[in-house]
């Protein structure tokens, strides 16, 4: 086993405890109550559900047919397209004034929705990828479901001991996002160099300006406080399930996985914008209101 081949194998375990220690931190801090208030707002739920498995999909896979990308980046693009809501969304989203109740139920829906989604979605949008439903199902309950599903159990049976677990599980997850970045920077830091001519960052650039806009501007009935959490959390893309499918292929899907992590930086660069321009809307209707409240 050379060097390489030992990176990549840390690599993956190092996306998989990244991406369980994430959930399972999340887990450890959703309060159900908070969470519960989200999923019965049902225009918010339609909204998340239809975004993140109708609009956002079609959309990446519409990108991919206009932009003369390589098969193996669209592939990227559109699994990309598939897996919403990276877990560091409460950050943003609380810098722009947006509801972390709200924020709980979306993180719920889209976690238990990609499980559901993407099993029947890999196979009928890449028809290049032979791949079981259980061989893309097994990493997403690993790193997505059973994780949540922990720290949940915990906060239930023990809020104490939930709150002396949730600096251990941070520690671990932060060591192993720094070996997960390590790690890329390693295995794929050439490939990375060498992508500016393939259409890849044009391609993130304008997924996540149509996201990032239209989720806000087309949240109907929504206040800001929960449009916020559509366009910050629909910016965000879940980059351990979109490499999921491709840790169960025997080839080499090297360009895949970069077209995949390069959305990473891309995506932070749009969730700051959308924090800028329409975070200020939060503080102007809080304003308003106080106003309101005060005559």
């Amino acid at each position: 086993m050379d060097f390489m081949e030992l990176s990549t194998i840390i690599m993956k375990i190092s996306i998989v405890i990244f991406m369980a220690g994430n959930m399972m931190d999340v887990g450890l801090r959703l309060n159900p109550i908070e969470a519960i208030k989200g999923l019965k707002d049902s225009r918010f739920v339609i909204f998340t559900l239809v975004w993140s498995f109708i609009l956002i999909p079609s959309l990446a896979y519409l990108i991919t047919l206009v932009i003369p990308l390589e098969a193996t980046y669209a592939t990227g693009i559109i699994l990309l397209g598939m897996a919403p809501c990276a877990p560091f969304i409460p950050i943003f989203i609380s810098k722009a004034n947006g509801d972390l109740g709200y924020t709980a139920a979306f993180m719920l829906l889209t976690g238990v929705g990609t499980i559901i989604f993407m099993p029947f979605a890999v196979p009928a949008m890449l028809t290049g990828l032979s791949i079981s439903a259980w061989a893309i199902t097994k990493p997403l309950l690993i790193m997505i479901l059973i994780p949540l599903i922990i720290g949940m159990v915990i906060l239930k049976l023990s809020p104490g001991l939930a709150a002396k677990f949730i600096p251990i599980v941070k520690i671990i997850t932060k060591v192993f996002t720094v070996l997960t970045f390590i790690g890329l920077a390693i295995v794929y830091g050439k490939g990375m160099l060498s992508i500016g001519g393939t259409y890849v960052v044009l391609s993130h650039c304008i997924l996540y300006a149509i996201i990032m806009t239209c989720a806000y501007w087309f949240g109907f009935g929504l206040i800001h406080s929960k449009k916020i959490v559509l366009s910050i959390g629909l910016t965000t893309r879940n980059l351990g399930a979109a490499v999921a499918p491709l840790f169960s292929l025997p080839s080499n899907n090297e360009s895949a996985a970069l077209a995949i992590i390069l959305g990473l930086p891309i995506s932070i660069v749009f969730i700051s914008l959308s924090v800028k321009l329409f975070g200020k809307n939060g503080s102007v209707s809080e304003n308003n209101l106080a106003t309101s409240v005060t005559k």
